[in-house]
């Protein structure tokens, strides 16, 4: 009888680690997404009147958390703040096997990770074993409604061009599914909320310049045609004519899945 393959190789692990040490110099100028879900993180924690001695952070980038956390009553709960540096690891959550110890860990952090997970409801167990019992998960992905606007350009522009089209744009979780991820995975208590930003920018161009510097720009598994100029200029047209608003300007969305759970 054959083993079961697993499940599908939607994101390239090797790819994506690369878009992340590319991001390494600019991400400063983009972090606000993830500033914004440190921010929740923290805010979580101040409320939670219990001791965390065992701490790692499993987010590809680590500093907003660190930034946020520094000279906060939460700090002085928690102890050394661990990090994972294997870019494997990080790069697509599940696919490597995390490099914790069952029941080690007294709360875990993930922030803007987890949407890249090949298997996402088995990353979510791997973290859920390395808690100890009552351990607390803390965690953020973006959801569904992510670059709704930047997907529907650059799709009918494709297809209009080329006569078909394929995905440019990551596929999200749906924030609706949030506390059921969580209780799929053992988690109890679980909470789920969705936070909606919407950004504007002088162009298209100018928003695909901050997904880079943010990492986070598609790493899709398989060979994509390239986007030709003109391609990526009619979608830049067509993002206009769809949603520009009266200054010129286009809003783009994100939509970040905020979850928390215990171990039970």
């Amino acid at each position: 009888m054959n083993a079961s393959p697993g499940p599908p190789a939607i994101f390239d692990a090797r790819r994506r680690a690369a878009r992340l040490t590319r991001s390494e110099r600019l991400f400063a100028t983009a972090d606000f997404l993830h500033d914004r879900a440190a921010e929740n993180a923290v805010n979580s924690l101040e409320v939670i009147l219990r001791d965390f001695p065992d701490v790692v952070d499993l987010s590809a980038h680590p500093g907003p958390f660190a930034r946020r956390l520094a000279d906060t009553v939460a700090a002085s709960r928690l102890g050394a703040v661990k990090t994972v540096a294997d870019p494997n690891t990080l790069a697509a959550p599940g696919a490597q096997p995390l490099p914790l110890a069952d029941q080690s860990q007294d709360l875990i952090i993930s922030l803007m990770s987890l949407h890249w997970a090949n298997d996402l409801p088995g990353a979510m167990a791997q973290i859920r074993r390395a808690l100890k019992p009552n351990g607390l998960f803390l965690g953020t992905l973006l959801g569904a409604g992510t670059l709704k606007e930047l997907r529907g350009a650059l799709t009918e522009a494709e297809l209009e061009i080329r006569g078909g089209a394929q995905a440019r744009v990551s596929p999200f979780a749906d924030g609706f599914d949030g506390a059921a991820l969580l209780q799929r995975a053992g988690f109890a208590l679980p909470v789920s909320d969705v936070d909606r930003v919407v950004v504007r920018y002088p162009d298209m161009l100018a928003l695909i310049r901050d997904l880079r510097a943010m990492g986070e720009t598609s790493v899709l598994a398989g060979d994509a045609r390239p986007l030709s100029r003109e391609i990526v200029g009619r979608a830049d047209q067509l993002y206009v004519s769809k949603h520009g608003e009266a200054d010129g300007r286009i809003p783009a969305t994100f939509e970040i899945i905020h979850l928390a759970g215990w171990a039970p």
